[in-house]
């Protein structure tokens, strides 16, 4: 046996930002050489960020990476680190002559680089490309077909790429044939609820299938709707988890691995079929084949799991503080009505950024209780955030003075003055406006057009209304607990009277959701079967969703498409939220109908 000790970068890149990720790939690299690690790996794309989108098929954005790469390995020579190999995802693309009728222009690939003595010493790419949910990878790169195995430490160390995991076939497949010692895995896996534990029975089973350990190096951080939640992991080729990092936050992790020690074999090229009907090509490299002094072996690290709650709460928070930050904002505004959505938004804001930097604004009408006003002004006071009072009563009497409006449009009226109010202290002073829908309302239209769905970016966006209500208990309960996510209030941020409140949205006397809307308890599931499960009427009902419900919610959802198309973006946490992952037409006749 041989022993490796490999270093896991799991680290934040920002997309397009090529200087700054490669400032960040040369600062985790020294970490892991003063860790005494042989080998440092980052995730997928890391010196682009992810997902690239269409800048890939910009060619001064695929050439700007390359000799971005190719200055990032003279540089880590450079500064010392030319010693260490470090492996990291780029963009690339494939030579003019191999490019094929109906692919990508430029032939784009999503590589990976081992880089060493100030040189980039193997480039492969992904060969699954995923064209599913929230990914249009095969309407930006073409696919490899090479499967890379390198001796490191006297160690043969394959090396796949993020959805060469998730499906049958491909490198994997053959890495058993290799004879690799280790197979890493570099990647960009957005977070979802759940998916931690799906990861890991992946991870397992693949190794079991390559016959060696696997070490699983994936990215933290927000890109616009997407979050991702690190929780990197190594296992041995039985499955079973020998380390594993934190999820949700920047971490190095380093485990020392005692692996079988790579048979006599020179450099080469070797066909095999990949099960999938295509051939991948191994290809031997010999970096640093002999293997090194070994260290006193390290204590495994091992992050336990957050529980489900948590880690919807701490992926909110991620996604919230990265669209703020890497889109150069420093301050938040948001309308803070008294009700349990705008709390929620309003304590997740002050945990992303610091209280501080949240700015509240209190948009009393004539249909607002007395109640609300004082909640706000608890909510403001215990989370100390920067709060005005902005009464829109004289406002709205202005406009009626020159409109003749009755009914719901009276209603919306008040909601469009008062995201005016929010736009213009936007303006003003440079302000993110963050808007408080949740997925109830996104999915059944109940909200108003350039009212209260205007804004930025809408942080409980994919969050279902019992779950906003499970969240802001979930929130209180964690006061006084130390967690790297939560701003350190000293008593429960959300106020008890806001959470018990019966929801409304307070446009007209007495007003409540449950004079539009279902119970949630009985709506929210139906949604979460039609949205994110396309399930049909006839089967929603075979589910056990009464009928006149089904037929109920399905009219209020795709009558809503427009809305939706037109709201901001905001943190997936679901399997299907709306944006991406969900594509429907807005000119659409067809209608889930009785048989």
């Amino acid at each position: 046996m041989a022993q490796l000790r490999i270093a896991l970068a799991q680290v934040n890149p920002t997309v397009g930002d090529l200087d700054g990720n490669a400032d960040l790939i040369v600062e985790w690299s020294r970490r892991a050489a003063d860790a005494g690690a042989h080998l440092v790996a980052f995730p997928e794309m890391m010196l682009t960020g992810y997902p690239v989108e269409d800048l890939a098929l910009r060619a001064s954005f695929v050439e700007a990476c390359r000799r971005a790469l190719d200055r990032l390995a003279r540089r880590l020579a450079e500064e010392g680190l030319g010693d260490l190999p470090v492996v990291t995802g780029y963009l690339d693309r494939r030579s003019v002559g191999l490019v094929r009728s109906g692919q990508p222009a430029g032939a784009p690939l999503d590589a990976a680089a081992w880089l060493h003595g100030g040189e980039v010493v193997v480039r492969s790419a992904k060969h699954h490309l995923p064209n599913y949910g929230v990914f249009d990878e095969y309407r930006v790169f073409v696919r490899g077909d090479r499967l890379p195995v390198v001796r490191v430490h006297g160690v043969d160390v394959a090396t796949v790429i993020c959805e060469d995991l998730w499906q049958d076939g491909g490198p994997v497949s053959v890495t058993s044939a290799s004879g690799a010692g280790l197979l890493l895995a570099i990647n960009a896996s957005p977070y979802e609820r759940n998916k931690d534990d799906v990861r890991l029975d992946l991870c397992a089973e693949r190794a079991r299938e390559a016959g060696c350990a696997l070490a699983y190096v994936n990215m933290v951080g927000g890109q616009d709707e997407l979050v991702f939640d690190g929780d990197s992991v190594i296992v041995g080729p039985d499955g079973t988890p020998l380390a594993r990092a934190p999820q949700f936050v920047e971490h190095l992790l380093v485990a020392d691995l005692a692996l079988p020690a790579a048979a006599p074999a020179e450099p080469g090229r070797t066909p095999v079929d990949a099960r999938d009907g295509t051939t991948i090509t191994i290809e031997r490299h010999l970096l640093t084949p002999d293997p090194l002094p070994a260290y006193p072996v390290l204590p495994q690290s091992s992050a336990e799991p957050m529980d489900d709650l948590g880690e919807i709460y701490a992926a909110l928070v991620l996604g919230t503080r990265d669209y703020v930050r890497k889109n150069g904002f420093r301050s938040v505004v948001l309308g803070l009505s008294g009700g349990i959505d705008s709390a929620l938004v309003a304590t997740i804001a002050s945990d992303a950024i610091g209280p501080e930097n949240v700015h509240a604004v209190l948009l009393p009408s004539r249909y607002s209780s007395e109640g609300s006003v004082v909640d706000a002004e608890d909510l403001v006071k215990r989370q100390g955030v920067n709060s005005r009072i902005v009464p829109i009563a004289d406002m709205v009497d202005a406009f009626e003075k020159h409109l003749d409006l009755h009914g719901l449009a009276a209603e919306n009226l008040q909601a469009r003055i008062r995201a005016n109010v929010w736009m213009g202290l936007s303006n003003e002073h440079g302000h993110l406006v963050l808007t408080g829908g949740n997925k109830s309302e996104l999915a059944t239209g109940y909200s108003t057009l350039y009212g209260d769905s205007a804004g930025g970016f809408a942080p409980i966006k994919d969050v279902f209304k019992l779950t906003v209500w499970e969240l802001a208990r979930w929130r209180n309960a964690q006061a006084g607990v130390d967690l790297p996510f939560l701003h350190p209030f000293g008593q429960e941020p959300i106020p008890e009277a806001i959470i018990v409140k019966e929801p409304s949205a307070e446009l007209r006397p007495d007003q409540r959701d449950r004079d539009t809307l279902p119970e949630y308890t009985v709506l929210d599931p139906v949604l979460a079967d039609y949205v994110e499960r396309d399930m049909g009427r006839e089967s929603l009902i075979a589910a056990g969703h009464a009928p006149d419900l089904v037929d109920r919610a399905i009219r209020l959802v795709d009558l809503a498409e427009y809305k939706r198309r037109q709201y901001p973006p905001g943190p997936k946490i679901t399997p299907k939220n709306f944006g991406r992952d969900r594509r429907l037409p807005i000119t659409n006749a067809w209608r889930e109908r009785e048989k």
